[in-house]
């Protein structure tokens, strides 16, 4: 297992999104969460730097937010830990992806999950499940 914890500097923050990355939002804002796992592992495997991580937090709440939809309440934990380690240590806003939101609208899906428990899940609105808001970025990452 990778043991590699991000440290991102602002310059992993600038510059354009992979293109599998913003495929993979894209699907992940229709529902489609297995499939947005797939784009975002391409995107995942594709980055050398520290953006990387990025990518591979927002495909683990995804796959957790699969797991709210199927009723899976320990798996959706799981991935609600594992994604924390790859999401905190980047900025508010990353690369137009609004990261702080993100990790405030995740964070309120599982403690209403939990409040629910593990027997509940039928209940889960899943209207609290919500998307990856980004800003596309022109070339050299200035803000359209």
């Amino acid at each position: 297992m990778d043991t590699e914890v991000p440290h991102p500097v602002p310059e992993d923050c600038n510059g354009p999104l992979h293109p599998k990355a913003v495929e993979g939002f894209q699907l992940f804002n229709t529902g489609k969460y297995w499939q947005a796992h797939e784009a975002l592992e391409a995107a995942w495997r594709a980055e050398n730097g520290e953006i990387r991580h990025l990518y591979r937090g927002i495909l683990q709440v995804g796959v957790a937010y699969l797991h709210i939809t199927r009723r899976n309440y320990i798996g959706a934990l799981k991935l609600y830990y594992r994604s924390q380690r790859w999401l905190q240590p980047f900025p508010a806003v990353c690369r137009g992806v609004e990261v702080a939101r993100l990790r405030n609208e995740f964070e309120q899906a599982i403690r209403t999950m939990r409040s629910l428990g593990p027997d509940n899940l039928d209940g889960f609105d899943r209207a609290l499940l919500k998307p990856v808001v980004w800003q596309p970025q022109q070339e050299g990452g200035s803000e359209l």
